[in-house]
């Protein structure tokens, strides 16, 4: 018999990394003693801006000349929870030119290490791990996504804590969509002195945006059944 897998209900932290220089609109570029802020992400996101790619297998003669270099980026929650700093992404490497954002040379860049800092800790992540991880089909989307809930559809919010185990406490004062990936939503619970997130995974991972409707609208109706009589919010 097939041992039984785990499901995976969130993303892992190369995909996270993934999912975060997809749908980027600014970074930070530091390298030579100087800080460059790129605003000029929308659409292509990081690494659309930036060409990453692996170490030589030998080091070239002009290697001396190579400068170091190190790409910053937040994740900022797109709704208005407490707390928004989601995560930091921080990418280390070497360039063969000094930085310009005009310049295709300088926008090659030997891979060092990425690094994801979040609520969970620290995560290295190689360049192989980033590469095999598919991006994220919400990514692009998400902010876009959960700002319409909160604005255009804010009464669904107090249903999906419903899904929430365990159950809120009862001086919750609210919930907000934290996050939105391929995996599920995260709802942000918020209390006087303090916050927790809630994971609400999806019956099955989303493969296409097109899903993505769906599966929040199968949350919901999920929500709608839930039989443990939380009313905190509803």
């Amino acid at each position: 018999m097939r041992p039984h897998s785990k499901r995976v209900t969130r993303p892992n932290p190369a995909e996270r990394v993934r999912s975060i220089l997809l749908a980027a609109r600014s970074m930070t570029v530091v390298s030579d003693g100087c800080h460059t802020e790129v605003h000029r992400l929308d659409g292509e996101g990081a690494m659309g801006h930036m060409h990453l790619h692996a170490p030589p297998e030998s080091v070239p003669a002009t290697a001396h000349g190579r400068i170091p270099v190190r790409l910053e980026l937040t994740d900022i929650a797109p709704t208005a929870a407490r707390d928004r700093l989601r995560a930091r992404v921080t990418l280390t490497g070497l360039l063969a030119a000094p930085y310009d954002g005009e310049s295709h040379e300088s926008a090659c860049m030997e891979f060092g290490q990425a690094l994801l800092e979040d609520g969970d800790g620290r995560h290295f992540v190689t360049l192989d791990e980033l590469m095999a991880a598919v991006p994220d089909p919400v990514a692009r989307e998400e902010a876009d996504m959960l700002t319409h809930l909160v604005d255009e559809h804010h009464e669904l919010v107090p249903l999906l804590v419903r899904l929430v185990q365990p159950r809120p406490t009862r001086d919750l004062v609210r919930a907000v969509p934290l996050a939105l990936d391929r995996y599920g939503m995260t709802l942000r619970l918020e209390y006087p002195t303090a916050h927790r997130d809630a994971r609400l995974p999806f019956a099955t991972p989303i493969s296409h945006i097109d899903q993505a409707g769906p599966q929040v609208r199968g949350l919901l109706a999920s929500a709608r059944r839930a039989s443990h009589g939380n009313r905190l919010l509803a």
